[in-house]
């Protein structure tokens, strides 16, 4: 009995891990193809709708691509002022972040804020959840570098603009602009930018126009990169 309960739990950890990688292998697909097709939805899209849908509260998605020509550059470089300071200088993981995160993390005794890239992000946001764990986290710390390798930087912060949340059912900077501001995502202004990038850890909770204090530091952040 022993011996079939071992074979037993080695077949089933045969088949997830096969499974793991067979799923790992369809996102670097996926990402090879993202290189020149817009996602026509992503996995934390399907999050809230599903979350809807358990939660029987209506739920209307908003989720319009535009190139990165069409996004104002005061808003990319809001966005990365605020989310990933060193974002065209990293691979995809911020190792310098990462051992200040780890730093803090032990001098307090317990786990903390993720410190996660910009591409990171895009990688949770197309094939995994918010829902965190250290199994998603380790699969973003896989595929990041190579989403990085494979998309490269330009690509990587338009579709991260794109497809990220701005607010509840609100995706993508198009969106965003219209929904907060009444104005395309190419006419937004730096204080506008700002508000709006302030708002992005926690989109569906904060209202541009209440950021006052955090957008004030991302204009400070932009002054000192030279934008």
């Amino acid at each position: 009995m022993f011996r079939f309960l071992i074979r037993f739990a080695a077949r089933i950890a045969a088949w997830v891990l096969g499974l793991a990688v067979l799923f790992f292998i369809l996102c670097l697909c996926a990402l090879g193809a993202l290189k020149w097709v817009n996602p026509p939805v992503t996995a934390v899209q399907v999050e809230r709708r599903i979350e809807a849908l358990r939660a029987r509260t209506p739920y209307v998605k908003r989720y319009r691509f535009v190139p990165l020509a069409r996004i104002s550059p005061a808003l990319q470089h809001a966005v990365v002022a605020a989310e990933d300071g060193r974002f065209f200088q990293h691979h995809g993981i911020d190792w310098k972040e990462v051992e200040k995160v780890v730093d803090a993390d032990l001098d307090e005794g317990q786990l903390g804020r993720g410190a996660s890239t910009i591409t990171q992000q895009l990688v949770k946001n197309l094939f995994f959840t918010t829902h965190r764990s250290l199994i998603r986290k380790g699969a973003e710390f896989l595929m990041a570098p190579l989403a990085d390798r494979i998309l490269g930087k330009q690509r990587t912060l338009e579709l991260y603009l794109n497809v990220i949340e701005w607010g509840p059912g609100i995706y993508g900077a198009e969106e965003a602009a219209h929904a907060w501001y009444g104005v395309p995502a190419s006419a937004l202004g730096r204080e506008q930018s700002a508000r709006l990038a302030a708002i992005l850890p926690s989109p569906r909770r904060r209202k541009p126009a209440r950021m006052n204090q955090y957008s004030a530091a991302i204009l400070h952040r932009m002054d000192q990169a030279g934008w």
